[in-house]
């Protein structure tokens, strides 16, 4: 399973992109590709390293949804003061962890995640 391309095309297509992670439920990244800009570079290591870290507060989001009646988890977004993180659930083992510089276009992050969702889908 190469998700390379998929991921490049989410990542290389979306200002501010600083990296993406495909990672397991469990913590542990999957595929992880980095934005080729130089500042992108200084944060690498930090995409999967975020998704590990907040993967547990997805993991207590979804107890939370499910106590309420909210239904599956889709995405969320958390804004920090050194980048944006979004999350995109891809199925019950996997998800997607989006880094974005403070000035990255969001709205455009989101769109692709949803656009090659299928695509990753189909590659699993």
């Amino acid at each position: 399973m190469n998700f390379e391309p998929t991921l490049r095309k989410m990542v290389e297509n979306v200002s501010g992109a600083i990296g993406i992670a495909l990672m397991g439920s469990d913590g542990i990244p999957i595929a992880e590709l980095y934005a080729r800009d130089g500042d992108a570079a200084a944060a690498e290591g930090e995409v999967s390293a975020a998704g590990v870290e907040f993967g547990r507060i997805l993991d207590e989001v979804r107890k939370a949804s499910d106590a309420i009646g909210g239904g599956r988890l889709e995405e969320t977004v958390i804004g920090l003061a050194r980048y944006w993180l979004l999350f995109r659930v891809v199925d019950d083992e996997l998800f997607l962890v989006v880094a974005l510089e403070p000035r990255g276009n969001l709205g455009k992050a989101r769109f692709l995640m949803r656009r090659f969702l299928l695509e990753l889908q189909q590659q699993i």
